[in-house]
């Protein structure tokens, strides 16, 4: 194939494989898929209220998928003639046009006679920038340069369907995961009813399993996307890819926002009317609004957070496969492209691994057995890259070492993670005294209970951010400084040592699993630090940007996992309000089965959107850095000095872009928050009326349950296309008004604002609803209290 010209046998293998692992990862979830099916449903009246959910997510979604869909078609088209502006590359152009491009490296050849020959050749033999001696002077001969400048019409035309196709497969995978992951997750709930009246193991084991299909969906068709995008293009890929990453980043805003929406207003509008205006209990069936929140759960707790990750998923690959371009051009050598999909491929290998062993453990605590299980995934994905690290890359220089930091790099990703559990845990868990504190606020009424939540979501705003500083820290650091050599023996047998060490304490506390992943970490701090290598002030800044993009991959390596931890949050609820609302005849043991179920679900979702926000940060940073790259191609070449050196807050222009930048994620916070607003009024209003009927109060008429579920579903629409419109328009009118360096600047102060804003949101929100669960689990007066009261207003 002339894309893969150039890449070794040995590296075509390998992507091939990568490539059959997204076929795997699909296979599983169609197993998972059959399980969860084969699973019995339960009673006729679990059944029934089984299927108001359903109904309530089907007419959701579809009625969103028709809202967007004549946006997604005109925005194809606009990426089919996106090639009038931003032209193909000279990697484009080599691909379609070979015979033209050798013409025109012959012709600067021949026009530069008096030039270092041997040095031109050698730049077209490694596609690198050099320094020629001509008749007048240094000067640099640019290989890109001259194969960019070839007319070629079929790279024209062959990039333009590309990133339409990529565009539109970006999209449709996205709808995809979003669609049937919250079908599966709704096929899950009923059935996780049912078990529970089986056993813990059973419940848990459906539960889990229904949402790692949305999991291994996602890792699957991210994984199939950007791989066979870079066989089709091969070194071109970065040409289309982007078509990709946005069709998938427009789906996830649209999912997200309607979803988020729908969630909030249905929950307001069943808790304030339900619960402190007539006293009842969680998901009594007098509640009209009832349903419109269980079926909320779904569309934005899955359908949102699984297109919300794959787009992450998918970003980090583009990113990483453009500044991994950018380093071949630089070394000449292909693994900087392939690594990254290698290192995907092995997440998801570790993700199947980890999320099937959930069942496995002989444990009665949810969370422990998906922690553990994340451990298991976690030791996989970091053994396995620094062998990578070591015996692909490694092996390709004279020091096998030479390429160790992107196993440690990796790891970095991977501990990014993991850090965010605890810390979320500790903004949201109802075991947290944070948030049993903003419990202990109730007694003094609503307004101190969201005075300390406030606080307490700054706090974890600036948590958040000091975590993600020290993982691009790290990878400023493994390319700035080297580290002796002379240390590398006793810093390894250091490691060893503290390992040993570590697994023998585990052994006499009987936590074997605890104790290999202490000492995992203790080895890889070790590792780090013999791979810190100085790269040189050239070539430092694309070298730590793609290092950036390595953390991202590594953070999203195992996305199986964190979608499943995720998903299992909306599943575990809704079984338990199915099991409250069809008034079966539970045992108490059953009950509290579904209880923990849904209190583990809480804080593995919460724990999962902490990922979900500093994934994105990640991503967006290591675009940022692709940015500066690809910015390169589309200016002219007298330009690009300027541009290098003109990202600087001293210049108004700049500073402009990044104010506009900084205030986006604010505006987008105002409307979403005013549409959640006059959609829960409304559903409060028809609540009210419902509840005013006699025959409803006293549970002998059902309650009208489809109005609540239509006005969230029409409000849910409503902000859609403004608000797509804003993210997709803002960008391209502060670079046509204000230039490439202002666009800098608002990339950088969205990036800023919109990690502070989203931690804060999401785990201020966290903590007042786990505050509120806290207090009905009998602390501070219980339910139907005024102290009850006062945490459902939070």
């Amino acid at each position: 194939m002339q894309a893969m010209h150039g890449i070794q046998p040995f590296e075509q293998v390998m992507i091939l494989i990568v490539l059959a692992t997204a076929f795997v990862a699909l296979g599983y979830a169609y197993w998972l898929a059959r399980q969860t099916f084969a699973a019995e449903k339960g009673s006729e009246a679990m059944q029934r209220i089984w299927g108001y959910i359903r109904t309530g997510a089907n007419t959701y979604l579809r009625t969103q998928l028709r809202t967007i869909a004549i946006l997604i078609v005109i925005l194809t088209i606009a990426m089919f003639l996106s090639v009038a502006l931003v032209k193909p590359t000279g990697e484009a152009n080599e691909l379609f046009c070979p015979a033209a491009v050798e013409a025109a490296y012959a012709e600067a050849i021949a026009a530069n006679s008096s030039a270092d020959l041997a040095a031109i050749e050698l730049a077209l033999q490694t596609n690198t920038p050099t320094q020629v001696a001509l008749a007048n002077g240094f000067t640099t001969f640019v290989p890109e340069r001259v194969a960019g400048a070839v007319e070629c019409s079929t790279a024209v035309t062959g990039v333009a369907f590309g990133r339409a196709i990529a565009f539109a497969l970006g999209a449709t995978f996205s709808a995809t995961v979003g669609f049937i992951g919250m079908n599966m997750a709704v096929q899950g709930n009923v059935r996780v009813a049912a078990a529970a009246r089986q056993s813990f193991k059973r419940a848990l084991t459906i539960a889990y399993r229904s949402g790692t299909i949305t999991g291994m969906l996602t890792d699957g068709l991210g994984l199939l996307g950007g791989t066979l995008i870079f066989i089709v293009y091969g070194k071109a890929a970065p040409d289309v890819l982007l078509g990709f990453g946005f069709g998938g980043t427009l789906l996830a805003l649209f999912m997200r926002v309607g979803g988020g929406i729908y969630t909030k207003a249905a929950d307001v509008g069943a808790d304030l009317v339900g619960k402190v205006e007539a006293g009842m209990e969680e998901d009594d069936p007098r509640n009209a609004a009832v349903i419109a929140d269980l079926v909320g759960d779904n569309v934005g707790d899955c359908a949102g957070m699984a297109a919300d990750i794959f787009e992450s998923y998918e970003v980090t690959i583009v990113s990483s496969l453009i500044l991994g371009l950018a380093l071949t051009a630089i070394t000449g050598q292909l693994f900087w492209i392939v690594l990254p999909l290698l290192v995907r491929g092995i997440g998801v290998v570790s993700s199947i691994v980890g999320t099937y062993a959930v069942s496995l453990w002989r444990v009665d605590d949810a969370e422990e057995a998906m922690y553990k299980s994340y451990e298991i995934s976690s030791a996989i994905t970091i053994i396995s890259t620094f062998l990578l690290a070591v015996f692909y890359a490694g092996a390709q220089e004279s020091d096998f070492l030479m390429h160790l930091s992107l196993g440690s790099l990796v790891s970095v990703g991977v501990a990014l993670a993991v850090a965010f559990n605890p810390l979320t845990a500790m903004a949201t868990s109802a075991n947290s005294p944070r948030v049993q504190k903003i419990a202990k606020a109730t007694v003094f009424g609503p307004a101190l209970v969201i005075l300390e939540g406030l606080s307490l979501g700054y706090l974890s705003s600036v948590v958040s951010i000091l975590v993600i500083v020290a993982a691009i820290g790290a990878s400023v650091l493994v390319y700035s400084v080297t580290f002796p050599a002379n240390l590398y023996a006793p810093v390894f047998a250091a490691g060893v040592i503290l390992s040993v060490l570590a697994i023998g304490n585990a052994i006499r506390k009987k936590d074997l699993v605890t104790g290999i992943f202490q000492a995992l970490w203790i080895m890889v701090i070790a590792l780090f630090l013999i791979s810190m290598r100085d790269v040189g002030v050239e070539n430092r800044f694309v070298y730590t940007l793609f290092g950036v993009s390595l953390i991202g991959v590594g953070m999203l390596s195992h996305t199986g996992n964190n979608v499943s931890m995720d998903t299992f949050g909306p599943i575990s609820d809704n079984a338990n309000g199915i099991g409250e609302l069809a008034g079966e005849d539970f045992t108490p043991e059953a009950r509290q089965i579904m209880a923990d179920l849904d209190a583990a679900g809480n804080t593995t979702k919460a724990i999962t959107k902490g990922i979900a926000i500093g994934s994105a940060v990640i991503a967006a940073v290591s675009l940022f850095g692709a940015f500066f790259i690809d910015i390169e191609r589309v200016l002219p070449a007298e330009r690009i000095a300027d541009f290098e050196r003109s990202i600087n807050l001293a210049d108004p222009t700049v500073f402009i872009g990044l104010l506009i930048g900084g205030a986006l994620p604010l505006l987008f916070g105002s409307l979403l928050i005013k549409a959640v607003n006059r959609a829960a009024s409304d559903i409060m209003a028809e609540v009210r009326r419902q509840l005013r009927i006699p025959a409803i109060m006293k549970g002998e008429q059902t309650p009208d349950y489809a109005q609540a579920v239509a006005i969230s579903t029409k409000a849910a629409q409503s902000e859609l296309i403004p608000l797509g419109l804003i993210a997709i328009l803002s960008p391209i009118v502060v670079g046509l008004l204000l230039k490439e360096q202002a666009l800098g600047g608002f990339l950088a102060g969205v990036i800023l604002s919109g990690q502070l804003l989203a931690v804060f949101m999401a785990n201020t929100g966290g903590a007042w609803d786990n505050a509120k669960k806290y207090v009905e689990d009998g602390h501070f007066g219980g339910k139907g209290s005024e102290n009850h009261k006062a945490s459902v207003v939070g």
